[in-house]
């Protein structure tokens, strides 16, 4: 299709674009987000009608694909689940507008507002005061719970329910449907009196015109892919939560059940979100939270392994939106076992109990890959290759063509056949100069070493730091700073250490309780609370000499004993690293130097 073509401005008349919604010639995907349905808009958005202001274009995606739409728009029934035809036209942006329009001409209902009528009235007595009139819209558009007085219980709406009752208040559907009944009765109102001249009829009149005559613009957009509508759809709703391809694909692959599995279970729909919510619900980790594009392409990993010609090559949008439904079933009681084992990998084997440490999210896909429908998995083999990826100098789990080759190096070990890592190289002044990033690879590589070591509190020696709980916020999670960046001596001696306080090196793991007791303090005085044989046996779940211990009892620090602390750490996080790879080459360089 030619570029010219993808794009065409067109125009529909108001009512006829609400009738073709009624006789479901337009769909709404379900990744469109819930109404936020406003009286205050509504009165408006037919307020910008009135006036003749233009309300924006409705986006319109023409496409032969067939997605779970959302049957009921404010109460109205707009698709059939057995609705099939060649070209099928979504409302990407409009949704709200519609709605608004469609429930205050026809009525239906709002969620949430069960006993709210939607229906809008139009007040032909009140005039619009001057060419920048805004306000006078509240009084002329009109709910029936601001007319009706509850039998003159209401004393506030008399007046409007009078009006109502003289033919001076009428339905906006009912200009539209029986203008000559609506006229009739206004003409014989005693306001109006029988004079073809009032304004109350001209009014009236205006208004048939408006209904009449309103165009609304659409922009509709055709031979596009899936990927390019995400973008488009992220553009046109800068406000809100932008779509991705997940919500595509949980559209795509909706399967209404049909009557025979409706009889056997009433549940028997083929929903893609629920299915991921349910493996959720009912699991208990940490890593149950990992996001729906990572549960996506780890299916599309499993799919392309495990179903010939499936025709999924790859994690990217352009093969993910070919997943069919047939695929997930077919894959999806094994997947979630593979799952399973990696969230317990995670958390049992390295001791790593939140998703927010994982230096690569393709660990994931590469390790449940691994434990697809593997019986005898090689934790040890597992635990290299882990580290040795997390801490590599070069990132090597960065993209698709690293993941397939990983997928294919675990695979030669699952397959019995002959394996081999290649050299590991690491940078030391990567290690020193790391500092926090909630995604960086480097950041997330050591916080994971720190937990994977089972760290105990320095207060209570017996008691482990519940890791995950420091990281609530991943803006600012809970660490404390060994030697705290607000301490006296980080502010006086700056300039005689290399590296800042903010470094990595200078972060430990402790509960809430004791970080809050330490403050600001420096580490010659707070030290001195901790100082215990416990104590001094748990600092190795640290990573730490006994040097702050040392400086504490002769109650002096060296001006560089950052620097001589962080270096002490970085020599026992390699000799750790090098325990935890061993049989790999283990190379070190030092680019400070």
């Amino acid at each position: 299709m030619n570029y010219t073509d993808r794009i065409f401005p067109t125009n529909k008349g108001l009512t006829t674009y609400l009738d073709e919604l009624i006789a479901k010639n337009y769909q709404i995907p379900t990744f469109q987000r819930d109404v936020v349905w406003e009286q205050e808009n509504v009165k408006k958005l037919w307020d910008s009608i009135y006036k003749f202001y233009p309300l924006g274009s409705i986006l319109i995606w023409k496409t032969d694909l067939k997605l779970q739409n959302h049957r009921k728009i404010g109460g109205h029934q707009i698709t059939d689940p057995n609705f099939s035809r060649t070209e099928y036209q979504y409302i990407l942006d409009g949704q709200q507008r519609t709605t608004s329009l469609l429930t205050s001409l026809y009525g239906g209902s709002i969620e949430g507002r069960v006993d709210f009528d939607p229906l809008l009235y139009i007040d032909l007595t009140i005039p619009i005061d001057s060419d920048t009139d805004d306000e006078s819209y509240k009084s002329r558009f009109l709910f029936w719970s601001e007319i009706d007085d509850r039998n003159g219980e209401i004393k506030a709406n008399i007046p409007r329910k009078r009006k109502f009752n003289d033919g001076l208040i009428v339905k906006i559907i009912d200009i539209k449907n029986n203008f000559t009944t609506v006229q009739g009765r206004a003409f014989e109102s005693e306001v109006v009196n029988k004079d073809f001249n009032h304004p109350i009829l001209i009014e009236l009149s205006k208004i048939k015109g408006v209904l009449d005559n309103y165009r609304i613009s659409f922009i509709e957009i055709k031979g596009i892919q899936v990927s390019e509508v995400c973008q488009i759809f992220e553009r046109i709703n800068q406000a809100g939560k932008p779509l991705n391809i997940f919500d595509i694909v949980v559209a795509k692959t909706f399967k209404i059940a049909t009557k025979q599995e409706q009889a056997t279970s009433p549940e028997k729909d083929f929903y893609l979100r629920d299915l991921i919510n349910d493996f959720r619900e009912y699991n208990n980790s940490e890593f149950l939270k990992i996001t729906d594009l990572d549960y996506l392409q780890i299916l599309a990993v499993i799919i392309k392994n495990d179903i010939p010609n499936s025709g999924i090559m790859n994690i990217t949008d352009r093969y993910l939106n070919e997943i069919k439904t047939e695929h997930i079933l077919a894959v999806w009681e094994e997947t979630k076992k593979a799952m399973l084992k990696t969230f317990d990998f995670f958390e049992n084997h390295l001791h790593i109990k939140t998703p927010n440490l994982v230096p690569f999210r393709y660990f994931y896909f590469t390790i449940t890959s691994y434990f697809h429908k593997n019986n005898s998995p090689n934790y040890e083999l597992l635990k290299k290759y882990f580290w040795f990826n997390s801490f590599h100098n070069e990132d090597l789990l960065s993209n698709t063509t690293h993941l397939a080759q990983h997928i294919d190096f675990l695979r030669e070990e699952r397959n019995k056949k002959v394996y081999n890592f290649d050299r590991f190289l690491i940078d030391r002044n990567k290690l020193r100069s790391a500092t926090y990033s909630s995604k960086g690879r480097m950041s997330r590589a050591i916080l994971a070493l720190y937990a994977s070591a089972q760290p105990k509190d320095w207060e209570h020696c017996n008691r482990d730091v519940l890791v995950q709980n420091l990281f609530s916020t991943m803006d600012k999670p809970n660490l404390h700073h060994i030697f705290p960046t607000n301490s006296d001596y980080v502010l006086k001696n700056q300039h005689k250490n290399r590296i800042t306080s903010d470094s990595l090196m200078n972060i430990a793991y402790l509960t809430q309780i004791t970080n809050l007791n330490i403050s600001n303090r420096n580490p010659l005085d707070y030290i001195k609370n901790y100082d215990k044989p416990e104590f001094e046996a748990i600092l190795s779940s640290h990573f730490l000499s006994n040097d702050i211990i040392n400086w504490s009892r002769q109650n002096k620090m060296p001006s560089a004993a950052l620097d001589q602390f962080i270096e002490n750490r970085v020599n026992r996080i390699l000799v750790d690293l090098k325990n935890k790879l061993s049989g790999i080459t283990f190379d070190e360089i030092d680019t400070i130097k």
